[in-house]
Parts: C-alpha cells; sequence; structure tokens
C-alpha cells in the first residue's frame, strides 16, 4: 500500500497533543532526534502543562518502546511492521503505548483518539483497521494474558519485551548475567529522575531544600555527595520538560545561580579528579559544561579552569550558566582536544569526559538506542584512545588525570584504559576512596550500574604518573 498524499486538518481538543505527538514521530522516523522534534512540537505553544507532558510522554515513550510496539503489531495486524505505511504504523504506535503503558488514560479515549487521528491524517479507509487492532489488544487483555507474545530466546525476550536492540543486550548479558540485565533494562525504561547539585558558594543544600519545598518538592540527599539533592514531585520531573510545577528555570533558586541540573554519578567524576584551589585543571571535551563547573566550584572558584570544546555553541550555554552561577575561574578554548598543545605539560588535572555511546543515560535519550550500533562503538573508542593520548600529554609531571564516559560498554571503557597503560607504563591507576556508595572495582576504577546504584550508568578512573 502507498501511503496517502496528506494535509494537516484541524484536530479535535481531545486529539491535539496526539497529533503533536504523531508530527514529532514523523519527524524522528524520517531522521531527526527525538528531543529536537518533540521541542519543534510543542514550540509553537497554546497547550496546557497536562498536555504537554502527554505529548512528551508518548514521544519518548513510543521512541523507547518501539520495538515493543512494532512485536505487538506484527502480532495483531495482518501486514508487517515492515508493510505498513510509516504514517500508521506511528499511529498504531501511539495507540498500543496509551494501552499498555498509561493507566490513566481510560481505554475507550486511548481507541477514540487513535481512530480520530487516522481519520485526521487520511487514513479515513483503515479507521476500522486500526480500531479492531487497538479492541483486539484489549479483548486479549481481558483475557488475563498479555496479548504481547514473547519469544523463547533469551536475548530475543529482553529485546521485545523491554525494547533494547540485540547487540546491547548481548554486552550486558555477558557482564552482568539474566537477572541483573533484566533489572538494567528496568531502570534504563524509568521516566528519568531529577538531581541537581548546589553551587555552594551562592547557597547551602539546606537553604535550597527549604524553597524547593516550599514549591511543593521533595528535595532529598544523596549518600556520599555533599552538592547533591534528589528533586520528585507529585508527578515527577523530567530534565528541561515542564514539571508539575513549571518549566525548571523557574523553580527557586535556578536564577540566583543557587544550583543546576546534574546526575548524581556525573558529579562523583568531579570528586574523583578533586581539584585544588590555584590549580590549573582542563576539561578536554567540556560542554556543556556541568563538569567544569563542577570543577571551579570544588576549586572555591580559585585558580583555572579550561573548558575545551570544538562546539562554539556549546560554549556559549556554559559562558551562560557560568555566568548564572557567579563563576570567574572559567576560562574556554573553541578547539579539537586531538590538537591542542598549548596545554602541553600545563594542567595539574586533566579531565576527560570523552564522548561516547551513551549506553547508561538511555533513559534520558529515547532514541540513542537504535541510534547506536556496534560499528559506532568500535569508532567511538578509537576517538576515546586519541583523545585520552593528547590528554595525558597536558598533566605535569605530578599531575592527575581522570577518564570518565557515560557508556557501560567495555570497549569503550576498561578496554580503552588498558590498552593506553600497555602503551605507557608510566601511567598507572589511583585507586580512589569515594566511600560506601560507589566503590572502586579490584582494578582500581569506578563503574556505576544504574540498576544498583540508582544513578545514571558511568565509568571513571583516576590516572596518575609513577614516581
Amino acid at each position: 500500500m502507498d501511503e496517502p498524499n496528506r494535509s494537516s486538518t484541524e484536530p479535535t481538543t481531545a486529539a491535539a497533543p496526539r497529533t503533536l505527538a504523531f508530527l514529532a514521530l514523523r519527524a524522528v522516523q524520517r531522521g531527526a532526534f527525538a528531543d529536537v522534534a518533540l521541542d519543534r512540537a510543542l514550540h509553537p505553544g497554546g497547550l496546557s502543562a497536562p498536555d504537554r507532558r502527554l505529548v512528551t510522554e508518548l514521544v519518548y515513550g513510543c521512541v523507547k518502546r518501539e520495538r515493543t510496539l512494532d512485536a505487538l503489531i506484527d502480532q495483531l495486524a495482518r501486514k508487517k511492521t515492515h508493510q505498513q505505511p510509516p504514517d500508521l504504523r506511528a499511529i498504531l504506535h501511539l495507540g498500543f503505548y496509551q494501552l499498555r503503558y498509561l493507566d490513566h488514560i481510560p481505554q475507550a479515549a486511548a481507541v477514540d483518539t487513535t481512530v480520530e487521528l487516522a481519520r485526521q491524517q487520511k487514513f479515513g479507509g483503515l479507521t476500522g483497521v486500526v480500531n479492531g487492532l487497538l479492541r483486539q489488544y484489549l479483548r486479549l487483555a481481558a483475557g488475563g494474558a498479555d496479548p504481547l507474545v514473547l519469544p523463547q530466546d533469551p536475548i530475543a525476550r529482553l529485546g521485545v519485551l523491554y525494547s533494547f536492540p540485540d547487540w546491547i543486550l548481548e554486552v550486558w548479558l555477558e557482564l552482568l548475567g539474566l537477572s541483573q540485565t533484566e533489572a538494567l533494562c528496568c531502570w534504563l525504561n524509568r521516566t528519568p529522575h531529577l538531581d541537581i547539585r548546589v553551587n555552594p558558594l551562592r547557597a547551602t543544600t539546606e537553604q535550597v531544600q527549604a524553597a524547593l519545598e516550599t514549591a511543593g518538592l521533595s528535595a532529598s540527599a544523596r549518600v556520599g555527595l555533599p552538592q547533591a539533592l534528589r528533586v520528585e514531585g507529585r508527578e515527577g520531573l523530567h530534565p528541561k520538560r515542564l514539571s508539575a510545577v513549571g518549566p525548571i528555570p523557574s523553580l527557586p533558586g535556578f536564577t540566583q545561580g543557587w544550583w543546576m541540573v546534574q546526575d548524581s554519578s556525573a558529579q562523583w567524576v568531579g570528586h574523583l579528579l578533586d581539584p585544588k584551589p590555584g590549580e590549573v585543571v582542563v576539561d578536554a571535551c567540556a560542554a556543556p559544561g556541568g563538569k567544569a563547573l563542577h570543577l571551579a566550584e570544588l576549586m572555591g572558584d580559585e585558580g583555572t579552569v579550561w573548558a575545551c570544546d570544538r562546539s562554539p555553541a556549546r560554549l556559549k550555554r556554559l559562558a551562560h550558566n557560568a555566568q548564572r552561577l557567579g563563576m570567574h575561574s572559567l576560562e574556554v578554548c573553541v578547539g579539537d582536544s586531538r590538537d591542542l598543545p598549548q596545554f602541553k605539560g600545563q594542567a595539574d588535572r586533566v579531565l576527560l569526559d570523552a564522548p561516547c555511546s551513551g549506553l547508561g543515560t538511555l533513559h534520558r535519550h529515547a532514541d540513542a538506542r537504535w541510534r547506536q550500533t556496534p560499528d559506532s562503538v568500535q569508532e567511538l573508542a578509537e576517538l576515546q584512545r586519541t583523545l585520552l593520548e593528547e590528554a595525558a600529554s597536558w598533566v605535569k609531571a605530578t599531575g592527575t588525570l581522570v577518564y570518565a564516559t557515560c557508556t557501560l560498554h567495555p570497549a569503550e571503557n576498561e578496554r580503552v584504559i588498558e590498552d593506553f597503560l600497555g602503551r605507557h607504563p608510566e601511567w598507572r591507576v589511583a585507586v580512589p576512596e569515594l566511600g560506601a556508595a560507589v566503590a572502586a572495582t579490584p582494578e582500581g576504577w569506578v563503574k556505576i550500574w544504574p540498576q544498583q546504584q540508582d544513578m545514571d550508568g558511568f565509568f571513571m578512573v583516576r590516572l596518575q604518573r609513577n614516581g
């Protein structure tokens, strides 16, 4: 069946959020990043806060659960997913997602608005098919069994149930085993939490807690991290998205520079580097700047933190945040960190938070699980090795280097470090003492598993020269 030629018609009030979600999903299918497509869909404004949250949930949820939703289409429809017109596939995704994952949406509303969306998008001749498929799902569910039939193969079963590609599951199963891999999949499919880092030069954690609680939010301390608070509301918060009390910049203390958003695991990176007042510190891949600003805070804003990145636009965001937080020790350097000879032998401490596949933060980046591949991981690993070679040359004879990623793939973590140490016997792993919240492995590096420590997945290791 050829995809019909469509023009938009005015949606009903009830269908409006679904229409915007559909337009964003259509853009994602055509290559757009999910967050960019969502921002464009929401940009005109006019929606209520609950409707904005619904659009966000539908877009991120359908992208995240793509494999599961495709499996439902394959099992219930006469034509398989790859035979469906792309727009009809997106409409069916929206319907099945509401029925399967959104308990607060009445089933009749989910079916009716999906059928109306199909009609609005010129699939009038197929509204009966859409209605029938969704009601078939409901009949099967009413019988007490899950309408989703899972494969027998363990990898395929996890892949269909939790919507991950097989190659990622193969990596995790080898490292973790079946039970922990399933727990990790569950964690990475949850709505992201919101952690913030208090700026001690502007406020205390108690002050920030009190202000947030006055606004109706709960702010709880994170063990071992003196600046970290986890913020929760009755309906939860999503980073950079409209929360139950409004957008993040409207929360108490934001404009005053009392805090910035940063996950707990990312805050451990700054403590691992442990910069001191008066030192010269270089952050090799700094944008958007959360870790560079944390380093400046840990130094009491005394010394120099060079924030390097090849993206001038992203460094502008960093400079804006530095101004909001009242930081004066930050210097920006626009350039590729594979070729910045001016830093050779100049830094007391260097942070290389390397570009990576982001497998530890898949809950925050809905489409990343589908964009990364085994080939892209290998390309990233080569880049990481090159960056590490260059960053190591910046460190003084008695200095410290921290390598970090937010991925959970050994090719980008352990193997990069093992390869570096094998070629550079003058360097060694300096085993950290970070406390009970996170602990070093026997090899000396820190690997944070989300399902075990309830924070983003991270790998980090501190290196020092011998002698």
